[in-house]
């Protein structure tokens, strides 16, 4: 004889059980999906513009492709509804464009540096060639254009010009034969000496 021990209760809740969990998880699965990264989207298309505008396809071609690459597999992924290969995406074309930019402002002030270098090797050069060329003669100098032309020195002026001044006004001049020594100057007398 064979038994066979069947016990439909027990079967049929653990089924019950089983189907209830994977029902439950199949709603919270389909609530906690990922929303679309819209802001991280954006942020990594506001970066690469920023690369573009510093010039990071003269300066950083490289990082900029790989920036520009990573966003377009971002944007793919969102049209297939994959948003969380997109939100990582995106933040990786973001990183990417943020190196970019950088590199490109380092790459613009190295070039201003080397024009500043260049300029102030040839500047020193023409001042070297200056200092080394003999003087000009002095009618080599002509007036051109709009220059004003160039005066002489002044003239020192006459020796009229040069006479004491009135009695009473300004400074007395000393006598130029010395006093004799029977005589002696009034000290009252103005501009003597004692």
């Amino acid at each position: 004889m064979v038994h066979i021990f069947f016990q439909p209760a027990r079967a049929s809740r653990r089924l019950f059980a089983m189907a209830t969990a994977l029902g439950v998880a199949l709603i919270i699965g389909g609530c906690a999906s990922v929303p679309p990264p819209d802001n991280a989207m954006n942020l990594a298309q506001n970066q690469l513009q920023a690369a573009r505008d510093a010039d990071a396809a003269d300066y950083a071609p490289v990082d900029l492709g790989f920036a520009q690459d990573k966003f377009q597999q971002a944007q793919n992924a969102m049209a297939q509804r994959k948003y969380a290969d997109a939100a990582n995406l995106a933040d990786e074309s973001r990183a990417d464009a943020e190196l970019a930019r950088a590199k490109a402002r380092l790459g613009a002030a190295r070039a201003q540096i080397q024009a500043k270098v260049q300029e102030n090797a040839r500047l020193r050069q023409q001042g070297e060639q200056d200092a080394s060329s003999p003087a000009p003669a002095e009618n080599d100098y002509a007036p051109t254009g709009n220059a004003a032309p160039q005066l002489d020195d002044m003239p020192a002026p006459a020796a009229s010009a040069l006479t004491a001044p009135a009695p009473g006004e300004g400074f007395q001049t000393v006598p130029s034969t010395p006093a004799q020594p029977d005589q002696t100057p009034d000290p009252t007398a103005q501009g003597s000496q004692p």
